[in-house]
Formats: C-alpha cells, sequence, structure tokens
C-alpha cells in the first residue's frame, strides 16, 4: 500500500504529548525503509565521493567502483591477506571443533536467560576475547558477575533483530510484532535501573562497575517505546483513538453510525416479526453489511430490499431492507478509512522503527552482552571455579623474570566436560532465570542419591611449564591421557580468552594466545584422497603457516602414520621449527627418541603420563621431566586378549630389543617413580613438620612479647608497693624518733633504760612487719601420698608440699629433695621429673613451652566437670605435644583428680607434678 512516498495531505493526524518529536519533510512523510533510503541518497545530504567509498567498502566490480571515480589502489585485490584469513578462520573453527568448544558453550547455555543467548551459545559462537585488553574485560565481567547478591530480570526481553530487520526491509510490522519491541525496549530498561539499584545498596559499589559499563551511556529509545506504548493496546492487540485525531474521529463516527443502523434494522426486523415473515427478530451481517433474516416466502414484505445471501435450505434470505442501504454504505466507507488510518499508524511506527536500526542492534548487544556475563559467573560457581590471570607472551620482557620462571603454572586442573558428570546434571536444573539464587548456590557439588552411584571426578593435573620452553613432548601409554591433558590446556587457554574460569585450584596462571592451532584426531579422507599419514601432514603444514610467536599449537601422535624412522626425522624437524615459531608447542607422542631432544636443547621438555605396573592402569598423573613407556603389552593383557598371543609378541619384544635393553628401561623407570614417590611423602612431611614449627613459633613468639609487658608491669607495680613501704616506713621511724626526742627532754635519767627499750620494741616490730619471713601454720591434715599436707594459717586452709614446710615442734624431719631430681627447661622454666606414668621409651615431645593453645584451665569446676574438660583437652591433643593442666591450690580434690587420670590414661606417657615455677600447674606429655 506504501510504495514510497504518501502526500502530507494523506497522512493521519497525529498528536500525542508534548515530549514527543516527530520529525515531518516538507512535502512527504517517508513510511518505509525503501522511501528512507532513497531520500537518504540525495546529493545535498551525501556527495559524490562518500557514495563512492560505500561502494568500494561493498565489494562492488570494478567498474562501477570506477565510474564513481574512485583509484584502483582501492579496489587492488590483497590476495595474499584474504588467503591467509581464510585458512586462520578455517583453522580456528576446526581447533574449536577439536577441543569441543561447542559443548563448553552448551554448559554456559543452562544459565543464559534471553533467547539470543541461548540462540549464541547452543552455535558453539559464544564471545571470544580479539585481544588481551578485551579478554581482562570479559573476565572483570564474570567476577563482578559471581559477587551479584541477586538475579538480574531478564524476563521481557526478546530478539527483536527479526522485527527490525523486517521494517527496514519495508514490511509492515503486526501490533503483536510493535509490542514486542516496546516490551522489550521497557524490560532493557528495567534490567538496568535494577542492576544501578543493587550496585547502590552494596557495601562498596565499584565492585560491580563491569557490569554497569556494559549498559552506561546506552540507548533505550525510550522515545520509540513511549510511541508504540501510546498508540497501541498491547493486552488488546488494537490501536487506540488517541494514536491520531483521524482515528479517533471516524470511530466516533462510525459508532454513530452503527448505533443509527442498528436502530433501523430493530424496528424492521420486529415488523417482518410481527408479520410472521421470521419466526424470531434475527439482525446479522452478510458481506460486510448488516442485514435482516427473512423467511423467503415473505420476501415481499421488504420491497426493493437486496438479498445478499441465503440459508442453505433456501428457506431464510439475509436482505439489506432499502432504507438502511445508505446507511450501510456509510459503515463501509469508515470501516475502511479505519483500516486505512490504523495501518497509516502502524507504517508510521514502523519507519520509526528502521530509522533506529543501528540503535537498536547496538542496544541488542549489550543486552545480550549483559545476559552473558552473570551466565558466566553462574557457570563458574556451578564448577567452582576460579578466576585466571594472563603473564606475558611469548619472550621475558621484565628483567626480574628468570628463565627459570613459569609461563604456564596452573594447578589442579579438571577437563570441564570430564568434571560435568560428578555436579548436579545440567539436564536436571530448573532454571527460571540466569543467575538465579539457585544458579549462584552451586557449590553443593554432586546430587546425594541413594539409588545411584556417585559418580567419579576426573584426576585434577598441575601444568607447569617455563618460559624458555617452547615445546612439550608428552608420552606415555595409549589411553593413559595424554590427549586429554592437551586439550585441557587448550580448552583452559581458550575459556580463558572467552572471560570464564578454570575448574583448578589458586590462581591459575597462562599468556594470552592470540591463536589456538590443534592436530588433532584422524585426518583421513577418501574424498581428497587423503591418508591418516597425508590429512596430519596437510594440517601441520597449514598451522606452520599461519603460526606466530604468540600462538599454542597443540599436535597429536606427531609423524605417525608412516614408517618409525622417517616419522622421528620429519617430527624433529617440524618441532624445531615450531620452537623458534610460537609461544608454545605441545605435542604426543609414542617416539622415545623425541623426548631426547631435550638433552641437547634447553626449549624442550618431556613429560609422560604415569602408569601402575602391577594393575596395568594408568594413573592420569603427568610426571614432569619424564619419560613414559607405551606398555602396549601390558594394556593388551588388561582388555582380555588371548595370553598366548601375548607371549609370542613378547618374544618378538625381546628379539627386537637387545640385550632387554627395553626391559633394563622399565625397571629404571619404576625405581625412579619408587623414588619419587618417596620424596614427595618426605617433601609432604618436612612441609608438616616446618608449618607445625612456624606455628609454634609465632605462639611463642606471640607469648614471650605478652610476658615482657606483663613482667614490665609487675616490677613497676613492685617498685611502687616497695616505694610506697619506704615512705611508710621512713615515716613510722620518723615518729618514733620524734616521740622518743620529745620524752628525752621531760624524763629523768633513771627512765632512759625503759625509753630505750620502748624505741627498739618499736621499731623491731616494723621490720618483723615488713620482712618476709616464714609463716608459722597449724597443720591440720597429714601428708598424703603425694607428700601435700594440709595446713591452717589463721583463718586460711592452704595444701602445701612437704618440701616446702619447716617442723617447728613434732618429730618429722625436714624433707628435701636432692638437686638432680629438678631437670631445666626452655626460659628458666622448672619442672619436676614425673615419678608416676613416666614413659621409659625415647620418644620426642615438643618443647614444654606454655602457651594459650596447650594449657587447660580447670579451676572454678567441680571434679565432674573438670574431669570431663580434661579428658577432651588430652584427646584433642596433637601427638608427642605437651599438655598443661591448671588444677589451682584450693582443696586439692581437681588436682587429685588430673593426677588420677594422667596416671590412667592411655595417651599420657609422662606426667611432672606442680613445682615451684608453676603452683597449681602440671604438665602432661601426651603420646
Amino acid at each position: 500500500m506504501f510504495d514510497s512516498f504518501i502526500p502530507v495531505e494523506k497522512l493521519p493526524n497525529l498528536f500525542f504529548p508534548s515530549d514527543f518529536t516527530i520529525s515531518v519533510p516538507p512535502k512527504y512523510r517517508v513510511l518505509t525503509p525503501t522511501s528512507i533510503r532513497a531520500s537518504n541518497l540525495s546529493d545535498d545530504k551525501i556527495g559524490l565521493s562518500s557514495i563512492g567509498t560505500r561502494i568500494a567498502a561493498s565489494n562492488v566490480s570494478r567498474e562501477k567502483a570506477e565510474s564513481f571515480g574512485l583509484s584502483n589502489d582501492l579496489q587492488k585485490p590483497r590476495n595474499e591477506a584474504r588467503v591467509s584469513e581464510v585458512l586462520c578462520e578455517e583453522l580456528r573453527k576446526e581447533t574449536e571443533e577439536t577441543l569441543e568448544w561447542s559443548l563448553i558453550c552448551s554448559q554456559v547455555c543452562a544459565f543464559v536467560s534471553t533467547s539470543a543467548g541461548k540462540a549464541l551459545c547452543r552455535s558453539g559462537s559464544l564471545p571470544i576475547g580479539r585481544d588481551r585488553e578485551e579478554s581482562l574485560k570479559l573476565l572483570d565481567q564474570t567476577a563482578a558477575a559471581v559477587l551479584l547478591p541477586q538475579p538480574l530480570d531478564f524476563s521481557g526481553i526478546d530478539d527483536v533483530s527479526g522485527i527490525v530487520r523486517s521494517a527496514v526491509d519495508g514490511k509492515l510490522l503486526t501490533i503483536g510484532e510493535l509490542c514486542a519491541v516496546e516490551r522489550s525496549l521497557r524490560s532493557a530498561r528495567r534490567v538496568f535501573e535494577q542492576l544501578e539499584q543493587v550496585s547502590a545498596a552494596g557495601e562498596s559499589p565499584d565492585r560491580l562497575a563491569p557490569l554497569l559499563d556494559i549498559m552506561q551511556d546506552c540507548d533505550f529509545l525510550t522515545d520509540i517505546s513511549n510511541k508504540i506504548g501510546f498508540c497501541l493496546d498491547c493486552t488488546l492487540s488494537v490501536v487506540l483513538d488517541r494514536a491520531s485525531v483521524k482515528l479517533e474521529s471516524v470511530r466516533l463516527e462510525r459508532k454513530q453510525n452503527m448505533e443509527r443502523l442498528e436502530s433501523l434494522l430493530r424496528e424492521i426486523s420486529m415488523n417482518v416479526f410481527q408479520a410472521g415473515g421470521i419466526d424470531s427478530p434475527l439482525i446479522t451481517k452478510r458481506r460486510s453489511r448488516m442485514c435482516i433474516g427473512i423467511k423467503a416466502s415473505h420476501k415481499s414484505l421488504l420491497p426493493e430490499g437486496i438479498v445478499l445471501s441465503s440459508s442453505s435450505s433456501g428457506a431464510t434470505y439475509f436482505m439489506e431492507p432499502r432504507d438502511t442501504i445508505d446507511v450501510n454504505n456509510m459503515e463501509v466507507r469508515l470501516l475502511n478509512d479505519e483500516k486505512d488510518e490504523e495501518l497509516a499508524i502502524l507504517g508510521f511506527l514502523c519507519s520509526e522503527i528502521a530509522c533506529s536500526k543501528t540503535k537498536f542492534r547496538l542496544l541488542m548487544e549489550k543486552i545480550l552482552e549483559l545476559d552473558l556475563a552473570p551466565a558466566r559467573g553462574a557457570y563458574a560457581l556451578w564448577m567452582n571455579g576460579v578466576r585466571p590471570v594472563f603473564r606475558e607472551g611469548h619472550q621475558i620482557i621484565n628483567s626480574s623474570i628468570s628463565a627459570d620462571s613459569l609461563s604456564i603454572d596452573i594447578q589442579g586442573i579438571q577437563h570441564p566436560l570430564l568434571l560435568q558428570p560428578s555436579l548436579r546434571s545440567l539436564s536436571s536444573i530448573s532454571i527460571p532465570e540466569a543467575g538465579s539464587s539457585e544458579m549462584l548456590n552451586r557449590r553443593d557439588g554432586v546430587m546425594e542419591s541413594e539409588d545411584l552411584p556417585e559418580p567419579e571426578t576426573p584426576v585434577p593435573i598441575d601444568i607447569r611449564i617455563g618460559y624458555a620452553r617452547k615445546v612439550l613432548v608428552i608420552s606415555g601409554p595409549n589411553a593413559g591421557g595424554k590427549t586429554a591433558t592437551m586439550k585441557t590446556l587448550g580448552l583452559a587457554a581458550l575459556m580463558s580468552k572467552a572471560g570464564m574460569f578454570l575448574p583448578a585450584r589458586g590462581r591459575p596462571r597462562l599468556p594470552w594466545f592470540n591463536q589456538m592451532l590443534a592436530d588433532i584426531g584422524d585426518h583421513q579422507s577418501l574424498e581428497h584422497n587423503l591418508s591418516t599419514f597425508s590429512g596430519h601432514i596437510s594440517c601441520i603444514c597449514k598451522i606452520i603457516e599461519v603460526a606466530s610467536n604468540d600462538s599454542l599449537v597443540l599436535i597429536d601422535e606427531i609423524g605417525s602414520g608412516t614408517d618409525p624412522s622417517e616419522g622421528v626425522a620429519l617430527s624433529t624437524s617440524i618441532l624445531q621449527h615450531l620452537a623458534g615459531r610460537v609461544n608454545l608447542a605441545v605435542v604426543t607422542t609414542h617416539y622415545v627418541d623425541l623426548s631426547c631432544l631435550k638433552d641437547g636443547d634447553s626449549r624442550f621438555e618431556n613429560a609422560a603420563m604415569e602408569f601402575c605396573v602391577e594393575s596395568l592402569q594408568p594413573t592420569y598423573r603427568i610426571l614432569w621431566g619424564s619419560t613414559g613407556n607405551s606398555n602396549a603389552l601390558g594394556i593388551a593383557k588388561s582388555i582380555g586378549f588371548d595370553q598366548k598371543v601375548l607371549d609370542r609378541a613378547q618374544e618378538w619384544f625381546e628379539k627386537l630389543v637387545p640385550d632387554k635393553q627395553r626391559e633394563r628401561q622399565g625397571l629404571l623407570y619404576q625405581l625412579l617413580l619408587e623414588e619419587r614417590n618417596l620424596l614427595e611423602a618426605q617433601s609432604k612431611e618436612a612441609a608438616s613438620v616446618l608449618s607445625e614449627v612456624k606455628k609454634l613459633h609465632l605462639e611463642i613468639h606471640s607469648e614471650a612479647e605478652d610476658l615482657d609487658r606483663r613482667v614490665a608491669a609487675l616490677k613497676a607495680k613492685e617498685s611502687h608497693q616497695v616505694q610506697q613501704e619506704l615512705k611508710t616506713v621512713k615515716s613510722q621511724m620518723d615518729s618514733i624518733i620524734k616521740n622518743f626526742e620529745t620524752q628525752l627532754k621531760n624524763t629523768s635519767p633513771d627512765q632512759f633504760k625503759s625509753m630505750i627499750r620502748e624505741a627498739e620494741a618499736a621499731i623491731a616490730s616494723i621490720v618483723a612487719a615488713h620482712h618476709p619471713g616464714n609463716k608459722l601454720a597449724t597443720v591440720i591434715e597429714a601428708p598424703a601420698e603425694d607428700d601435700i599436707a594440709m595446713v591452717q594459717y589463721g583463718k586460711i586452709k592452704v595444701r602445701v608440699k612437704k618440701t616446702d614446710m619447716k617442723l617447728v615442734e613434732g618429730g618429722m624431719k625436714d624433707t628435701v629433695y636432692p638437686a638432680s631430681h629438678l631437670k631445666v627447661q626452655d626460659q628458666g622454666r622448672y619442672y619436676k621429673e614425673a615419678s608416676v606414668g613416666a614413659n621409659k621409651d625415647k620418644v620426642t615431645f615438643g618443647p614444654a613451652v606454655k602457651t594459650s593453645k596447650n594449657t587447660v584451665d580447670l579451676r572454678g569446676m567441680r571434679v565432674e566437670e573438670a574431669s570431663h574438660h580434661l579428658h577432651m583437652a588430652i584427646s584433642g591433643c596433637r601427638s608427642n605435644g605437651v599438655l598443661f593442666v591448671v588444677h589451682g591450690m584450693g582443696t586439692g580434690a581437681v588436682k587429685e583428680c588430673a593426677i588420677d587420670i594422667h596416671r590412667n590414661h592411655p595417651r599420657v606417657a609422662k606426667f611432672e607434678e606442680e613445682s615451684p615455677m608453676n603452683y597449681g600447674c602440671t604438665v602432661a606429655y601426651i603420646k
């Protein structure tokens, strides 16, 4: 209907609120993208040179380009660059297919919300950073998405790219399509507002800055959204009266005309009914005109009426009365006017969308980018991923980095596809929204099920390659994990470039590779007349052609499929060439000679996949710096091969290997493995001891600092007390002397002696009061087996060792332990040797240094409570440790309970009772 232009007088009289901006050309209103493009290419807007540039960019023919005055340089073909680009793209697709990148994208698809994001993931086209900065940006977005406290609501956002494309092609959009556009624009704005609210509510607003930057300064096309919402009712899918003045006027006039028409028809139908022309009044519509039903035999009741149709039996006619013909004509005309006006409004909205196609494309790209970031974050949490760190590429640019530094340092990485079965199944996940709370709490690991066995997790591998190493040769048995290891490294590099976290430990570090080039699998092709060897060599030739200093090359079974001698020679030459051309090349092989390249060239590194000879099964562990055997006979035996065949193979093997050199190599390999395992165990034990020593050193250091502070405070307090006592004694002495001098003046010489005795007695009492001499106490309970007696000093009852008492009356002799019965411990502490429960075996215990970690305080507890706490402390004490048990000096019941436990507890090797330096404390040595 709308070919190119519509005159202004034929346009609908549109009216909108004051904030709407609608530009109308002077004479014509552009309604279709075709007319828009035609009008925008006028000579007064775009010059000839600009048109020529566009044509050159569109790959038009040379003749047409020259007709616009373009130079030959603009149209000069760049065949070499084009061929290189095509070859790079071909190898990129092959590598991603080999590494099963599409399956990784499918895993991420489970966490995506929008239809555009799901389509992108299903096609295996997740965005990959084109340079280091772009990959870092994607990683920042993923790290921010992991911190989202709640999911982003992407509901209501549709992929409107196809709708916009239809509008640009000049197609008239339906009300449903226009409403989809309006709903998507409104929902996109709501997502950004939600993200702003979440960021503002957090403790650190900057933590979500990478996500906010995606939508920052984004045009949400609010004007188009408001216009669609103003013109259309998306709930009822109709054009509203307010869309234009003409539409409102036409609909009002049609309403009035319809009321008049229905009134006439009701009146005529009633007259026909009363005349017996119809069984009941009937008003209906036929051929877009209002009419009434009448019996065929009573047709004469409507003279000059028009028969529009009849019933299937022919007994009833549907006739338009003469009096309603003009009114019916008016209804048809108004209905056509209404439809024309609605189409004009829809065409106007389509033209608005077509004019903003670039803004729509940018907005959809931003929404897709914002949708993929939380999806990558949820995927990282689902597999317990950690963020990788990019290191410098093919050369060491920092003088502080030595040649032995690691270019790749990835600890405990697992292949994501092998890891999936051990995690919750993606197919069983109900995902209402990407990044939902259910998805953000994916650390629950394996689903608990009593019926299903727990799936095995892949063996984590460590990949550590130095800066100076350019070629890694991995050898080992078939099905030993060589190819899986190589694929894991390739996927780690690819996932890092795409902003994904890695299923590894610590902080994985690796270079940013500009391209991954892989030759893995069988390239045999009957169609192209290629054998297995020819297919491999053809692929390697392409890889060498496009490889650069920042490339990662992966080659599986290099040189296989041909004569071993020639295969080794060709492989050696290829690897030496790659060592000077790429950042890193990783190859797998069964050729032992390739592992010898490391001896003469420091750029090479060897690794072997471990194989257990006893169980004839691979362990999937990497032995760095080692060379592995293929173990073909052992593997054949493990899968049930006929023993007779294996025996004959062994005979041939011994004939082919003079003096059983291969057997000696195998034995040497096993000895090296055993030595390696022993060194690893000793290393772990030494690390554990070192860790314990460091912890103890920190505790001792902390306790020593605290002890120094307490000693200084105690000295200051004692000094202050001494000063106060000195002042008191001096004051008392001064008072005695002053009183003596006063009495001396007023007394006779006969009283001098008595005065002197009184003064001396007063001075002696002062000296006695401040002299730290022995106290006189009464023994109220005889010493027990532990030589501790109960004594009373005034109203105070205490338990005192027999060695600390001196008998004033009675026949008891002083008991003194010899000096050899005491031993000196660290930091000047003294502890008496234990006489009960001592273990005569020579066992090394930790230093007997009292810290807060190895002390249990039983003071203030009842005997039962103290017994429970002491048993718990002994059970929790580390082996060959020392436990200080503080029981106090009270009635002795808690102490007796503690000593009894020390005597009988199986973990107590020996114990030491309290000493002059540890009153109220027993030291127990734990087995």
